[in-house]
């Protein structure tokens, strides 16, 4: 099933699904043309008679829903505890180091600056990691790590990840496309999972990780970093825990962590949900007219295709769209010189199969595959992809339309002359690249997907998506 442009009930897809597609796209366009014509053109449009195009022409959701947002509530004293942790910046190596000193609350728990990785890690506060911040915003939901399609209801002892990979490798992939992006979940793909290579699967696993990254936080020993929070916070422990909670350090550190997980579900400002177009989901804003232009662009699988990954529409229990699809790709995003570990020419970052990750390098078929990140407040960032290749949205979404028309213009030359694509995962795992999902379907000589007005367009959309919205009623 998918969620029609137009509609909000789910629609069967029917076999001929590439058909179904293109006829999707050229409503979609159609639309499109009529936004774009702006209002005189518009304004001969007979709301009777096309009554989606007549609405969406000014900017306005044919058919607001209305969603379930998370509930807010006062913070728990575990969340209240957790509050406190993910601010202190003694339980670093360093004493410089918080959580927040990377995930910035003020860019949506995203990196601050435009490194593109964080210097102020070590011992010392001045080593560099190697992977670009990644956003802790809109996480609540995110699915346990897994290669299959989706099997909730299945009460059948799970298989382990080795199996789940073996049955993935022969099965036939259904194409990516925004009219019908959940057809691909018919797909046996890596899904869910936080971090950019998805090796934690709860927040209390993901908090711990960078505690004892000798290149983030830093902390030395479990004992150690109870040891500050005996010292910091016995009265909360104690309340907490009880008495005898600092005798089993590991217990300790495993409740800190557990905590600042608790913290990021409780408090509301990790998922507000207060973007301009979650009130154009509930009828209550008007997108303008690139908005407008963007948002149809972002859905057509014949221009953007965005929303074949970045899922746009409402989920079928009425939960707001996350713009993910938890799922992971190789998109060969060229290899990022700013990055220190990329001095050497033999190291490389490979997402799924390592070197983060350990229990995965022997499925070779997923190296260079990276999560598939929220697009909710992208916009804010700036720098973007796993390896901070790119600085601006601009850049970005020129890379995504001419990465395989032009691609001259983002990778190097070898000692041949010949331009080396995908240049950031070596040369045997190049072929696990996505080279079939729109809009990486294009070869050279090939018409680009977009042309600079779209692109325009869509960013002026992916700026709706960007919490802090106030309607001009405030």
């Amino acid at each position: 099933m998918f969620w029609d442009l137009r509609h909000t009930t789910p629609v069967m897809i029917p076999k001929n699904a590439r058909a179904w597609s293109r006829t999707l796209s050229m409503t979609a366009l159609a639309i499109g043309v009529v936004v774009s014509a702006g209002c005189a053109a518009a304004s001969t449009l007979k709301p009777a008679a096309h009554p989606d195009s007549y609405y969406l022409a000014r900017g306005i959701n044919p058919h607001p829903a209305k969603l379930i947002h998370p509930e807010v509530e006062p913070l728990s004293a575990m969340a209240e505890l957790g509050r406190k942790l993910f601010q202190d910046p003694s339980l670093s190596g360093s004493g410089k180091l918080s959580c927040s000193s990377c995930h910035d609350p003020a860019r949506a728990y995203g990196p601050s600056g435009a490194e593109p990785v964080m210097t102020i890690g070590g011992s010392d506060a001045h080593a560099a990691g190697f992977r670009a911040v990644p956003s802790l915003g809109y996480l609540y939901r995110q699915p346990n790590f897994r290669i299959a399609p989706d099997t909730s209801g299945n009460d059948d002892a799970p298989a382990s990840l080795q199996q789940q990979a073996s049955l993935a490798v022969n099965h036939a992939k259904v194409l990516k496309s925004a009219a019908a992006p959940q057809a691909a979940s018919a797909n046996l793909v890596p899904q869910g999972g936080l971090v950019w290579d998805g090796r934690a699967d709860t927040l209390q696993i993901q908090a711990n990780g960078p505690m004892f990254n000798p290149e983030e936080m830093a902390a030395t020993t479990p004992e150690d970093v109870a040891h500050q929070l005996e010292r910091n916070y016995a009265d909360d422990f104690h309340a907490l825990f009880g008495p005898n909670i600092f005798a089993a350090p590991k217990q300790a550190l495993a409740e800190a962590m557990f905590a600042i997980g608790r913290y990021q579900i409780e408090e509301p400002s990790f998922h507000p949900f207060t973007s301009k177009y979650d009130a154009w989901l509930a009828g209550k804003a008007r997108l303008t007219k690139p908005e407008a232009r963007g948002y149809l662009a972002f859905n057509d699988p014949l221009k953007g295709n965005c929303a074949a990954c970045h899922l746009s529409k409402p989920t079928v229990d009425n939960l707001p769209p996350l713009f993910t699809d938890y799922q992971y790709e190789a998109l060969g995003v060229p290899r990022n010189k700013a990055i220190p570990a990329n001095n050497d020419a033999s190291y490389y970052d490979l997402g799924i199969c390592g070197p983060y990750r350990t229990n995965m390098s022997d499925q070779t078929q997923y190296c260079g595959m990276f999560l598939t990140p929220s697009l909710r407040n992208t916009a804010t960032r700036q720098v973007f992809f796993h390896n901070g290749a790119f600085h601006t949205l601009e850049d970005v979404l020129d890379w995504y339309v001419n990465r395989d028309l032009q691609p001259e213009r983002f990778y190097p030359r070898g000692t041949k002359g010949a331009v080396v694509k995908y240049d950031d995962i070596p040369a045997k795992y190049r072929a696990n690249v996505d080279i079939t999902d729109a809009p990486f379907d294009r070869k050279p000589g090939d018409k680009p997907a977009l042309n600079k007005q779209d692109i325009q367009d869509i960013i002026a959309f992916l700026r709706t998506l960007n919490d802090g919205y106030k309607s001009a009623a405030h």
